[in-house]
């Protein structure tokens, strides 16, 4: 697969079918990036399990810590990795290793390691690069638009509201400018 580049429709798969998502790497730091993204899917009905070993134990927005993806006591359906490109790799081996296995190894914004990416999809895993979880959802939800944000998805349609206010939308089918739905 071409990671310099997804269609809305294999992102938009992934955000609508994964249910359960690992965060490897996030900040018990409430100003940095992970800790940012961790809360938004959270807030947006993802399960999320905080992974970071200096952590481990301790609870990050209510949810508790765990040392490795191998100490998650229930299945997992999306890896997101907020680490260097440089240690992926024993990420997505461990991930490998997890019965069920995950559907998706996500890599965060300026994370990209080309021979994880070829391992983890010759065990059947998609995989994405270089994106962050929370753009995205924001993009294809339209929610990002409503801050005057050009998120390359046309539609007529008024957002699809989940409860009160913008903060609640959810995805659901739209064209983009490639005419994907």
């Amino acid at each position: 697969m071409n990671h310099d580049s997804y269609h809305d429709s294999y992102i938009r798969g992934i955000l609508n079918t994964v249910k359960t998502i690992a965060m490897v790497g996030i900040s018990p730091k409430d100003n940095r990036p992970s800790y940012f993204a961790f809360k938004y899917l959270l807030e947006r009905g993802y399960r999320m399990i905080p992974v970071n070993p200096g952590q481990a134990g301790k609870e990050i927005l209510g949810q508790k810590v765990y040392r490795r993806l191998s100490e998650i006591p229930e299945p997992v359906d999306m890896v997101d990795i907020f680490r260097n490109s440089a240690d992926v790799p024993p990420i997505v081996e461990e991930a490998i290793t997890l019965n069920p296995r995950p559907q998706v190894i996500w890599m965060q914004l300026t994370v990209r390691n080309d021979d994880a990416a070829r391992l983890a999809e010759e065990a059947g895993m998609k995989v994405v690069m270089n994106r962050c979880p929370k753009i995205e959802y924001g993009r294809l939800s339209s929610e990002i638009s409503w801050m005057g944000v050009n998120s390359r998805t046309i539609s007529s349609r008024r957002p699809q509201g989940l409860g009160n206010g913008v903060q609640r939308m959810r995805l659901g089918p739209a064209t983009d400018r490639n005419g994907d739905a």
